[in-house]
């Protein structure tokens, strides 16, 4: 494979699905369509790239990625090929949160990857480079990838440099525990708008080991993007746009030599990807982003396997919310490959994975040396911790299991009396008033993925948990999720939801909730015969979202444990897109 695609090479269009709609004289009419658009003869009759972002001015995470677009289109015509850029949707969490939009949030993941399908099929594009920003448009565009399973390479837009408050690095994070520190009365409303009005200095996604940074680090770790690619903060324009022309190059290097996505995404890669989610101390959504992408690869990989993988791994990455450090730190001193590299020395990492660069995970790490005059990763040998950064749940509270972050905790065990709300609004305004006790385990329900709709995070409530200073002294428990920017002992995805009658459903305020991190256990401390007797008057409750996207969102969306997917995946596949 060559180097870097900078020969064009030829292809044989015949084995391409853009003949579809290039080739032969019943194409006249979708050749002159081209025509119009300036395109060559010579271009039309080579490979057809889709290139796709997310770009939008929703928000810092997506604003650069329509400039970094036009180097992936460089590349591409570099290496022989007809990019042809198109746009999809974005929703972004940190404008979203806290209110009825986040119900948003996680339907658009699976509606980011339909409409890249929809735009991929109708057009019979041979190749996709997708870029993206925030949280729920990185794994909607590897879900496209592996779904379509033509030749792919996946693009982070960059991280954004961290803000300067009182001499300290402040993230996104920050400013939503500053509006519970303002609720506690810890800090002034003028400081807090000093906080907010510097806190985030530029394009790029949050900068902490949230969502967005997790499921960049995953893209490197699969072998779905070029190395160092996801490390490089969004300001640092001139290395972003070398890594976006070399995503163009390789991927006409990729339809040259026929490898596909899922080629690379095996279940060893999938291993890998759960093994840097636990040593990075990473976002509890990576339990439901990876067991998503897996199912579009048909590939077996749910919660349990990614729960078995973070508690034999160790927690090496200091970087925020839980350490001090955030992506820009990690990239100064080597970027992902640094913590890909501690982990494979370590044992941790299969280094035979096939990437797309044509070579394994062990070569591409072959000249990759760990720096020891650092401490934003640590070696194996002398971890922060001895298990993962983030570590599964089960038991009577949550049957099909649950999550939860602990990177930095030092007391992953809490039992406390319940204090239930039936949704995130109410517990954030109970929250703020405190009408809550310390030693409480707070219970938010009826907001998984079908009874939200949508599965809203809830950083709104527990960093205002945090900001009061109370973020160790109570627990929270829900069938909702958390940003990536979450704290303290905050427990996810608990399954089976409220919506479907599982036991959250049935908990009533006082029952005793026991949470055990270290040995892996929720236990709702009533009697089999007293849920029975709960389960017997309890009633499906009907959301207000009776029609319109949320509602076919409700209708089709599964378990979070499988990564609350909305079609049956790779499994039922009777052809893939590719082959057409």
């Amino acid at each position: 494979m060559p180097d870097d695609g900078t020969k064009p090479q030829r292809f044989d269009k015949s084995k391409l699905p853009s003949r579809h709609t290039t080739e032969g004289p019943d194409r006249a009419p979708h050749r002159a369509m081209y025509y119009a658009m300036g395109v060559t003869e010579e271009e039309m009759h080579g490979p057809i790239v889709g290139v796709a972002t997310c770009w939008n001015e929703a928000a810092p995470c997506n604003i650069d990625l329509n400039r970094q677009a036009q180097f992936v289109k460089d590349g591409v015509r570099v290496g022989g090929g007809l990019p042809r850029e198109f746009t999809t949707i974005t929703v972004t969490d940190g404008i979203a949160m806290g209110h009825p939009g986040m119900k948003c949030s996680l339907v658009s993941r699976d509606w980011i990857t339909d409409t890249v399908e929809l735009t991929m099929r109708g057009h019979c594009y041979d190749a996709l480079v997708a870029l993206a920003g925030c949280d729920k448009s990185l794994p909607g565009m590897m879900m496209a990838m592996l779904r379509l399973n033509v030749p792919s390479v996946f693009l982070y837009g960059g991280a954004i440099m961290p803000g300067k408050f009182h001499g300290k690095d402040v993230t996104i994070v920050d400013v939503f525990e500053g509006v519970g520190q303002h609720s506690a009365g810890n800090i002034t409303e003028e400081e807090l708008k000093a906080l907010e009005c510097v806190a985030c200095p530029a394009a790029g996604a949050c900068g902490g080991q949230f969502t967005a940074n997790t499921m960049a680090t995953v893209s490197e770790a699969m072998g779905l993007a070029v190395p160092l690619s996801a490390s490089v903060p969004t300001s640092f324009k001139e290395a972003r746009d070398q890594y976006a022309t070399l995503a163009g190059k390789t991927v006409m290097n990729l339809i040259a030599n026929n490898l596909r996505p899922r080629d690379i995404a095996t279940r060893k890669a999938f291993e890998n990807a759960a093994v840097v989610v636990a040593a990075s101390g990473g976002s509890t959504n990576a339990g439901l982003h990876l067991p998503a992408m897996a199912n579009e690869a048909g590939v077996k990989f749910d919660l349990d396997d990614m729960c078995k993988i973070f508690d034999k791994t160790p927690y090496i990455a200091d970087l925020k919310p839980a350490g001090k450090y955030v992506a820009a730190d990690l990239y100064a001193v080597g970027g992902i490959p640094i913590l890909m590299k501690a982990l494979l020395d370590g044992g941790y990492l299969h280094g035979d994975c096939i990437t797309v660069t044509g070579k394994t995970i062990a070569e591409n790490l072959a000249d990759v040396t760990f720096p020891t005059d650092q401490d934003v990763v640590y070696p194996t040998s002398n971890p922060l911790s001895p298990t993962g950064g983030v570590t599964g749940l089960k038991g009577s509270l949550a049957p099909q299991g649950s999550i939860v972050k602990v990177a930095g905790m030092k007391n992953k065990k809490f039992r406390g009396p319940a204090r239930c709300f039936d949704n995130e609004g109410e517990a954030f305004t109970a929250i703020q008033a405190r009408k809550y006790k310390e030693g409480d385990v707070i219970v938010i329900r009826y907001e998984g993925p079908r009874g939200g709709p949508g599965m809203r995070e809830t950083l709104t409530a527990t960093a205002a948990l945090s900001g009061q200073g109370m973020g160790d002294k109570v627990a929270l428990v829900t069938d909702g999720r958390f940003s990536g920017g979450t704290r303290g002992l905050c427990v996810g995805h608990i399954g089976p939801e409220a919506a479907v009658g599982g036991p959250i459903a049935l908990v009533k305020d006082g029952d005793m909730i026991a949470l055990d991190g270290d040995n892996g256990t929720i236990e709702l401390e009533v009697s089999a015969e007293e849920l029975e007797a709960r389960r017997k008057e309890w009633k499906p409750r009907k959301t207000d979202h009776q029609s319109g996207v949320l509602w076919k969102y409700a209708q089709i969306v599964g378990d979070a444990c499988d990564g609350a997917v909305t079609h049956p995946g790779a499994k039922a596949e009777t052809h893939v897109y590719a082959d057409i």
